[in-house]
């Protein structure tokens, strides 16, 4: 071999993609019961719409971006986070001036580039399906949003799941909280990691939810004593409608999801058994990023999963999708005379919607019935020399191995649906 993937991607090849598609089409389907629209964004977008969103000293923006100057000298960065683009593409498409009075709701299956240490589930490409709800402050939005994601893993299959919850505040009491934070923190700098002692001045929310400093943390003040009023209440609002849908959650007031763009609510959702990363999938509100990316003040509130997480998780529990049933014609060619012939009749079978295909390295009838057999072909036309000239074709059941002449103007009517 010359070339291997680079680190921390992977290859999705036709027998593990079958799994991807089971997710990707449960995902489609609840999101459009829950009324979000697809939007697909640019795989790149301009790199400050990504540190304006998410914050130039949170990990993200300081060291995980996979950025590039083009020919123009423009700034670009692959796509770090799905929410970011989808605000630009809301602002951008007018899609704010559609229906003033509706909440906008979008969902996407994309492709994530980070640069971070690969582990298990977690990928420098990684992929994640993630819905956006904008022009509602209303906490009920919050609940759907974490409902959506619940009832999503339960259609997954996956159980044991601990739906985490937060308030991060917002800008009228964060800033006090964080200077709270600070003095209490102050006396323990030299007991933090690295990435918190930086974090103390960058980003100081960010030490709450570090995993290598949960010790000294424990004396960190909790965020959600130091709440407003309207946050206290929102976020009294978003228990009691979780409460309502029977979604259950536990409070973490280490949950703080570490973008700048989160006020409020935060969430997170957790299983075991997929490696030192346990988070499937999170989100939270975010009231001040659509004007932060130049657009009128609008909330939104959004989330994001991990699709190689879910899959980890599935294979963990020993899930799958259902095998695919048999479905489709594989076109039996016996010599040089019907090879021609075989290949007209497989074109006329995919025209009409038929699965349909001819073995290319043209090898014995018993070889090409084993083949069709192995990839799930639902029949098998037998056409030769013979069948030629008759007109009479045979037409052969790969499961119960029954074989029946059929005339040939009547094979479409005679395929197994």
């Amino acid at each position: 071999m010359l070339y291997k993937r680079p680190i921390g991607t992977q290859d999705i090849i036709p027998d593990t993609v079958g799994e991807w598609r089971y997710v990707e089409e449960a995902f489609r389907s609840l999101a459009d019961r829950y009324g979000y629209g697809e939007v697909r964004t640019p795989i790149f977008e301009d790199t400050d719409l990504f540190l304006r969103s998410v914050g130039k000293e949170t990990d993200l923006g300081s060291k995980e971006m996979y950025t590039f100057e083009d020919r123009g000298q423009r700034s670009l960065t692959l796509r770090a986070e799905g929410t970011a683009p989808a605000v630009r593409a809301y602002l951008e498409n007018h899609l704010d001036k559609t229906d003033k009075e509706r909440v906008v709701k979008l969902c996407y299956l994309a492709p994530i580039f980070r640069y971070d240490r690969p582990q298990a589930g977690r990928y420098r490409q990684h992929h994640q399906c993630g819905i956006e709800a904008i022009g509602s402050s209303d906490p009920a939005l919050d609940a759907e949003v974490v409902s959506f994601a619940w009832n999503f893993y339960a259609a997954m299959g996956l159980t044991g799941i601990k739906v985490l919850l937060n308030s991060v505040g917002c800008p009228v009491c964060a800033p006090g909280y964080v200077l709270k934070l600070q003095e209490t923190m102050k006396t323990s700098l030299d007991t933090l990691c690295e990435d918190c002692q930086r974090r103390y001045t960058e980003n100081p929310l960010r030490m709450l939810d570090c995993k290598v400093c949960r010790e000294p943390m424990q004396a960190a003040p909790r965020l959600v004593n130091e709440l407003c009023e309207e946050c206290d209440g929102h976020l009294d609002q978003v228990r009691r409608v979780l409460d309502a849908l029977d979604v259950p959650f536990e409070m973490d007031y280490n949950i703080v999801r570490g973008l700048d763009y989160y006020t409020k609510t935060a969430f997170e959702f957790q299983i075991q058994g997929i490696g030192a990363q346990s988070a499937l999938g999170g989100g939270g509100r975010y009231d001040k990023l659509v004007e932060k990316c130049g657009g009128h003040p609008t909330p939104g509130v959004g989330l994001g999963m991990g699709i190689e997480r879910i899959l980890l998780a599935r294979q963990n529990a020993g899930l799958s999708a259902a095998p695919t049933a048999r479905h489709g014609v594989f076109v039996v060619a016996l010599g040089d005379a019907a090879w021609l012939e075989s290949l007209k009749l497989v074109q006329e079978l995919r025209l009409a919607g038929v699965r349909a295909d001819a073995d290319y390295r043209r090898r014995s009838m018993k070889a090409q019935l084993r083949f069709a057999d192995n990839e799930s072909f639902a029949q098998a036309v037998i056409l030769g020399e013979n069948e030629i000239a008759s007109g009479i074709l045979g037409l052969k059941n790969l499961e119960n191995g029954e074989q029946v002449e059929v005339p040939r103007a009547e094979l479409l009517e005679r395929l197994t649906p």
